[in-house]
């Protein structure tokens, strides 16, 4: 199966280089091992005005596409678009890819034909380590309602917006990126909507490490509640309940 990467990028200078590293260490250690992995990598230019494009194309293999419309939304459905492996894996410019994650991927995969998309949880590198003990904890009160909901009720699921990898014929099928949605609830409306694909899996064993800076910025209770309700209001509802989100970017 071959693997495209979509990752967003707005004003994402200081970032983008370390996430796309991590990308091809990964690649390289497939590759190393001996097995074939036929993989494709996109950056995804969201209205960016500092030098993103430029950091991003200091990689010799990376396609940089341009999205004018500014918001996350926009920028996952022209990567989508722009695309063509049979997985894609949707990542964030702040995050860094641990070794084997790959590995996992591949096998999730291959052992299940029904699996349509696959997440798994933020590991905040830079909190403190209480702090992401109480991400911990939001994570598996989060994981208890994913299995009730998506296995019980069949009402959604739960993926990890920036760690989630979608099959995508069955994401086509599903519809595609709701651009109406301009930031929270947005991976809840895709967990929703290809659930109804096929089997999500969202699981411990496909960490990600990303910066905490949001959740240090507005606080963690803050976004602990903007994320449950918006949630909650995808599943109930199909709209989230807020709209507004603000920017937050690292200095280089």
């Amino acid at each position: 199966m071959k693997i495209s990467f979509v990752i967003p990028a707005h004003n994402e200078e200081a970032m983008v280089g370390k996430c796309l590293q991590s990308v091809f260490d990964e690649i390289d250690r497939v590759h190393d091992s001996g097995v074939p992995l036929d993989v494709e990598v996109v950056v995804v230019d969201n209205a960016s005005t500092d030098h993103t494009r430029e950091e991003a194309l200091k990689f010799p293999n990376v396609t940089v596409v341009e999205e004018k419309l500014k918001g996350l939304v926009y920028a996952r459905r022209a990567g989508f678009v722009s695309t063509d492996g049979e997985l894609v894996a949707n990542i964030d410019s702040d995050t860094v890819l641990p070794r084997g994650w790959l590995d996992t991927v591949m096998t999730e995969f291959a052992k299940d034909p029904n699996l349509v998309a696959l997440s798994g949880p933020f590991i905040y590198f830079d909190l403190s380590a209480w702090k992401r003990a109480l991400v911990k904890a939001f994570y598996f009160l989060g994981w208890l309602i994913h299995l009730l909901n998506h296995h019980v009720f069949h009402t959604g699921a739960m993926l990890q917006g920036g760690n989630f990898i979608l099959r995508r014929d069955a994401w086509e099928k599903a519809g595609g990126f709701d651009i109406t949605i301009a930031f929270y609830g947005e991976d809840t409306d895709v967990a929703r909507r290809i659930g109804k694909q096929g089997r999500v899996l969202w699981t411990w064993g496909l960490p990600m490490y990303t910066s905490g800076r949001r959740l240090e910025k507005e606080g963690l209770v803050r976004m602990s509640w903007l994320y449950t309700i918006n949630h909650l209001a995808i599943l109930w509802t199909g709209r989230p309940a807020t709209q507004k989100y603000s920017g937050i970017r690292i200095e280089p």
